[in-house]
């Protein structure tokens, strides 16, 4: 606005010196060639000077009031509006900007969350898993444990019953070279018998 005052003014100022000399030069004129001293301080030309100096001021106000003015008038209106355009679309874009950066940040928590949580659940799968497959493999060692058991329970009645006879025939053997007396086998079973008999009550 403080612009526009002093674009007019300097159009105003511009206008009355134009119209001041004009003036003079007809007053010049219509005095003919002879002059006395400068024209601007002889008396007799100050009404024709105010008279051309009013029309020509009209004319250069109607000029700024109507052409120049408006067309200034309008070149400012539209430097402001393209200031204010292109703030607002400073402003938008800022803010668009605050809005990607809040949904950066939300997406980058998203995925912190998910795979806190992916990884709390394999962890949890991995630890059934564990715990499962050492419950089967507890189970499988128990039933070879109980099979190996059972296999040295019978290795070893094998070995007794295979020790019994072996003694039953060394008893036999012995008695017989030692003493020349034959013993007969359901004896020396039962010798051995009631031998190993009082050898596990002993232990």
């Amino acid at each position: 606005m403080l612009s526009k005052m002093r674009i007019v003014k300097s159009g105003f100022t511009a206008l009355a010196a134009i119209s001041f000399i004009m003036g003079s030069q007809l007053s010049i004129a219509a005095g003919g060639s002879e002059t006395k001293g400068l024209p601007q301080l002889d008396i007799s030309t100050w009404p024709n000077q105010l008279l051309w100096l009013a029309a020509t001021f009209l004319v250069g106000y109607l000029l700024m009031a109507k052409v120049i003015t408006p067309r200034i008038g309008a070149v400012l209106n539209t430097r402001r509006q393209t200031i204010s355009d292109d703030l607002k679309r400073a402003k938008d874009a800022e803010t668009e900007a605050k809005q990607m950066k809040e949904n950066y940040e939300s997406a980058i928590e998203t995925a912190r969350i998910t795979a806190a949580e992916a990884a709390s659940k394999a962890m949890a799968e991995a630890k059934a898993k564990a715990e499962a497959a050492e419950v089967d493999l507890t189970t499988k060692l128990a039933k070879k444990t109980r099979a190996a058991e059972i296999k040295l329970s019978k290795m070893r009645d094998e070995a007794l019953a295979n020790i019994h006879d072996v003694a039953k025939e060394l008893t036999l053997d012995t008695v017989s070279s030692v003493t020349g007396i034959k013993v007969k086998k359901t004896e020396a079973d039962k010798a051995v018998k009631k031998v190993i008999k009082l050898s596990g009550q002993e232990a």
